[in-house]
């Protein structure tokens, strides 16, 4: 990764030592569809950017149709935070390890997102990383079918996101989504991961 990147990146990203705390920046738009006293699981994503010859890559995985939570769905790696993990940090790498094979030694973490709440009840912190090109993703099948790269300049520019009407519950929200990007036409990028690279996107605009 560049320097000039990975500098953006960590005015724009809050401190490995400072990690947010509180609802989801979401959180509002979930009213009504979680209980007022619902317990949030804590849990953490690896946002993985890998710097190629023609510009930084998102790292992504596409989890195997089997899962019970999100199966068949496009995801960050990542997971509950177990007890002996030592923060949100510590457990998307441990995460990234167990499902791509991703070791400690080619991941250096840049900074935390804002918090993310999900319709499944967990409380998401995303960690933003950067990963040594000369990495060679092992799934591990039983959790993830494949892995792939998005250029992050795709996936920052505001007109490739759309607001997707729906009506859930008997309610009417939005979901975000991703127009089909030309590499990868049959991965479909929405929900969750939509909305963490929302928040990269908005944290990277208020530096500038």
């Amino acid at each position: 990764m560049t320097a000039d990147t990975a500098s953006a990146l960590v005015r724009a990203l809050h401190p490995l030592g400072a990690a947010p705390v509180g609802q989801g920046w979401n959180a509002a738009e979930l009213t009504d569809l979680l209980p007022p006293d619902a317990a949030h699981v804590e849990a953490a994503v690896l946002v993985g950017l890998i710097e190629r010859d023609g510009g930084t890559q998102v790292l992504l995985t596409r989890r195997t149709d089997a899962l019970r939570q999100h199966g068949g769905q496009v995801s960050f790696p990542g997971g509950r935070v177990e007890p002996g993990d030592e923060d949100a940090a510590a457990a998307a790498l441990r995460e990234a390890h167990e499902e791509i094979g991703l070791e400690r030694s080619q991941v250096t973490a840049l900074g935390y997102l804002d918090p993310l709440t999900t319709i499944t009840g967990y409380r998401v912190l995303p960690v933003v990383a950067a990963i040594d090109p000369d990495f060679v993703p092992v799934p591990d099948p039983r959790e993830v079918a494949e892995v792939f790269e998005v250029p992050l300049a795709y996936l920052m520019t505001p007109e490739n996101l759309e607001r997707i009407d729906i009506d859930y519950r008997g309610r009417a929200r939005h979901v975000l989504e991703y127009r089909t990007y030309e590499l990868a036409p049959e991965q479909r990028i929405w929900g969750a991961t939509a909305s963490i690279l929302l928040n990269l996107r908005e944290r990277l605009e208020k530096i500038r």
